[in-house]
């Protein structure tokens, strides 16, 4: 293997290039990148979760700097606004809720007890987002995230790609040839007539997929009938008000719409599906809802869930949005890439292209499509709403088998299905089953024993106190008090 080919930049293509050029740092592996400037990136995936901090630090990539960099600010969880019912206001956050009481799982013994206080009570970063307040953990179990300006973070690893020996080619793809024999892709022509060979291509060309789909045809698999949503429309605004350490997403008529706080700007968008809601409805929705006045003109998107049904065919492996779009609810975007570097990493070709990688790259990367898509479908059906066509709809869809299951055994007995392959373990899926008003019939028997009440107003207490004793988030950051 000698020559790699990364087809496209923005946050996929540059974030592909800075861990291969990292990963292969002193070898004679010769890594290109092609972009044109003249082809925008969708650039709006501004929130992230905690396994990015992995991916930075990596590649030896300083925090503060990276911060300052992409006028980042801290994220310490979701908050999901009107999702249940309309009113409601809850948190998902990047840790677990209270401790287990005499062998008992926590939630279980919290169902059991009167007067035990809402569930966010027991979530250290919950308490301190409700707060505004930011501190890095010291020992305590909770993560935490960023948010930033996704144009700000490609260019970030666009310089520190460079300095490493990646090359930056200009230029359109015009044509992709592929070999008679092998059916492997053997290079890109561009508009400038250029021919470019590589032994290895990475499309991170965007919903186009110009290899993994205009080239290979690898077909796509659609999940619009359980997410259907398929329009966004991204504005940024002046910034209002302290700065949250979260990500905000309020249910709409037929949506969503996100409000993500920067160091530089407000990042907003409304996701929504055209078969219940106009676009020029949909763009009022977005405007009614802004804290300040907008920055830029309206950025609108089109996009069909799903993923690609093979994402490593050949010699080819798709990343980001040629892969595949899940809607960002759960802020899974950004992290879907970093999962899939982390694959190719992981089975990198040695020349003699055994078929088993791929393979096992598609079955991964399935999975984890799979499974995040069950985890976003969660929040659509899981409610109580029945005020608009769209929320009916939710409410009545047929589910995945595998949701359908993890959803009956909760409801049921209270059991969070557990799983070794997937983002979001058990903590998050208690944070959208509890706040979203799905409680089990018959929770653990064992809950509820002498001394528990006490046992959780002493954790409700502590929490609440670590929480009040942490800096503002804008301390943190450096802004100042």
């Amino acid at each position: 293997m000698g020559r790699i080919l990364v087809v496209g930049g923005g946050t996929a293509g540059w974030m592909a290039a800075a861990a291969l050029t990292h990963k292969f740092a002193g070898t004679k592996l010769a890594i290109t990148l092609i972009e044109s400037a003249e082809i925008g990136t969708v650039g709006v995936g501004e929130a992230t979760i905690p396994h990015i901090r992995h991916f930075n630090a990596t590649l030896g990539i300083d925090e503060a700097d990276f911060l300052a960099a992409t006028k980042g600010t801290y994220k310490l969880g979701i908050e999901f606004v009107d999702w249940g019912r309309k009113g409601d206001s809850y948190i998902h956050p990047f840790a677990q809720f209270g401790d287990p009481v005499d062998g008992v799982p926590f939630h279980h013994q919290w169902l059991a007890t009167e007067g035990a206080g809402a569930f966010e009570d027991y979530s250290l970063p919950i308490q301190a987002a409700r707060r505004g307040r930011f501190r890095r953990p010291e020992g305590d179990p909770y993560n935490y995230a960023y948010q930033f300006d996704a144009g700000l973070y490609a260019r970030y690893l666009r310089t520190y790609a460079e300095a490493r020996g990646v090359v930056r080619r200009e230029g359109k793809v015009v044509d992709v040839a592929l070999d008679g024999e092998s059916g492997f892709v053997r290079s890109v022509t561009l508009e400038s007539g250029e021919t470019i060979e590589a032994d290895l291509f990475v499309d991170c060309s965007g919903f186009r997929g110009l290899l993994i789909e205009q080239a290979l045809h690898t077909g796509y698999e659609e999940w619009t009938h359980w997410l259907p949503c398929d329009r966004a429309i991204a504005i940024p605004c002046a910034n209002s008000g302290p700065l949250a350490p979260l990500t905000r997403a309020a249910a709409k008529q037929a949506g969503w719409c996100w409000r993500i706080p920067l160091q530089h700007r407000t990042g907003n968008g409304h996701v929504y599906s055209s078969g219940f809601l106009g676009d020029d409805e949909a763009l009022e929705v977005l405007l009614e809802q802004l804290p300040a006045e907008p920055l830029a003109d309206p950025n609108k998107l089109r996009f069909v869930t799903g993923k690609r049904r093979k994402q490593w065919v050949g010699n080819t492996v798709a990343i980001g949005l040629s892969s595949g779009f899940l809607e960002p609810l759960e802020s899974t975007s950004i992290h879907l890439i970093q999962v899939a570097i982390g694959k190719l990493l992981d089975l990198f070709p040695t020349g003699d292209w055994d078929p088993l990688d791929a393979a096992e790259f598609n079955r991964a990367m399935a999975l984890e499509y799979e499974r995040v898509r069950d985890f976003l479908i969660l929040h659509y059906h899981a409610t109580e709403r029945d005020d608009s066509e769209f929320w009916r709809h939710c409410r009545n869809m047929i589910l995945p088998d595998s949701l359908a299951y993890k959803l009956q055994l909760f409801r049921e007995r209270g059991v969070v299905v557990q799983y070794r392959e997937g983002t979001f373990l058990e903590p998050s899926w208690l944070a959208v089953y509890l706040g979203q008003h799905v409680t089990p019939r018959h929770p653990d028997p064992r809950a509820g024993g002498q001394g528990v009440a006490a046992a959780l107003a002493a954790m409700r207490a502590e929490i609440a106190a670590a929480a009040e004793a942490m800096p503002r988030h804008e301390t943190a950051l450096g802004m100042g008090a």
